[in-house]
């Protein structure tokens, strides 16, 4: 989630000295997805501390003082409904981040550490969305747990005692909820801080170390202009968050009831790619090798490719394959998320979505 400064002090830095550092595509196609990202950190912990003087983390009372901020507490929707899209949207522009920096190789060296930070954070997202997932304690949120829950089991020797150190105990109940709650409201946001300061700090060290040309006057120049550009950003991403908060309300089904299990239970949207490949086979090799493998890869590579061209460019015709690869890797993500989304039903088994469940 790095600032996207090295492109404006690219392009000044070129006009001054008549050399082409990058290319155009690239001076007008960062999208300042590093900025809007911190920009839905930020707002995800206010509206978070705001949701926190009604909440209570008690299996009795967590869902009422839901329904309280929906229905009763004035402007508590509204504060809900901005926290669970920018969660949602984070989720989304951190992965298009990560895209975007592979699609033009700014992973090489000295950046490789950055790369594995920017994974750390998209895992830590993941997690943060999760945990924060459960607190509502409707149906929605006991039963993707027990799912994810079961997909922690699966797991080889640890899978069993994974699940209970996270749980606190065999069942979803109190402690699950107040575990769920300590890692959404103190531990989470404690650790993405401390990784997006590093994360910054490093990437800005790291532009300074591959063209310390940039170091200067040339810098200075671009300030004002970076800022009206980023800043803009920040307003656009802040109109769109706060539209889908009035014309979309997040959801709330019925009170957790651990003995009515909904048609099909089904993981939150972001799981849900996991849930699918575990429908296909053994759950060792398709919820816990395969992810595990991949994102092993993804990791690793800035270490694996040792290329030097294509650096600084949108799919640069050197990298062709990696980008072929990533680009069906994405698919495949994309495409077992909306197939898990809408077309299982009852027993997962698929139905079109113009299909009808069967009542029984």
């Amino acid at each position: 989630m790095a600032l996207s400064t090295r492109n404006e002090t690219f392009e000044n830095h070129s006009a001054k000295s008549g050399t082409p550092v990058i290319s155009k595509w690239l001076e007008n196609k960062t999208f300042g997805l590093g900025l809007i990202n911190i920009t839905l950190f930020v707002i995800l912990n206010v509206t978070g501390i705001l949701l926190m003087f009604y909440y209570s983390a008690d299996t009795g009372r967590a869902y009422q003082d839901i329904k309280d901020l929906q229905f009763v507490i004035t402007f508590g929707a509204i504060f809900r409904n901005i926290h669970r899209w920018s969660a949602y949207a984070m989720i989304a522009l951190v992965f298009l981040h990560m895209s975007r920096v592979f699609y033009m190789a700014e992973y090489r060296s000295p950046r490789q550490l950055n790369w594995v930070l920017g994974w750390v954070l998209f895992l830590c997202t993941l997690i943060a969305s999760l945990t924060g997932y459960l607190l509502p304690w409707d149906q929605k949120a006991y039963w993707g747990m027990t799912i994810m829950s079961n997909v922690m089991a699966s797991a080889p020797i640890i899978g069993e005692k994974l699940k209970f150190v996270v749980l606190g105990g065999n069942e979803i109940g109190q402690n699950a909820l107040s575990r769920a709650f300590d890692l959404h409201v103190k531990i989470m946001p404690l650790i993405m801080g401390f990784l997006i300061a590093l994360h910054v700090i490093r990437n800005r060290t790291e532009d300074l170390i591959a063209n310390p040309q940039l170091h200067g006057d040339a810098e200075g120049s671009a300030w004002p202009d970076l800022i009206r550009r980023e800043l803009s950003k920040v307003f656009i991403i802040l109109i769109i968050i706060m539209a889908a908060a009035i014309l979309f309300g997040a959801p709330l089904e019925e009170q957790a009831n651990p003995s009515v299990t909904p048609i099909p239970a089904k993981a939150p949207w972001f799981f849900l790619g996991l849930q699918e490949l575990l429908s296909w086979g053994a759950p060792f090799w398709f919820a816990i090798v395969i992810p595990t493998m991949v994102l092993l890869f993804a990791l690793l590579v800035p270490y694996i490719e040792r290329g030097q061209t294509g650096g600084g460019v949108w799919l640069h015709p050197s990298r062709r394959l990696q980008n072929i690869l990533f680009t069906a890797f994405v698919t495949v993500a994309i495409g077992l998320i909306i197939l898990g989304a809408f077309f299982r039903g009852p027993g997962w088994r698929f139905y079109w979505p113009w299909e009808s469940w069967p009542l029984h």
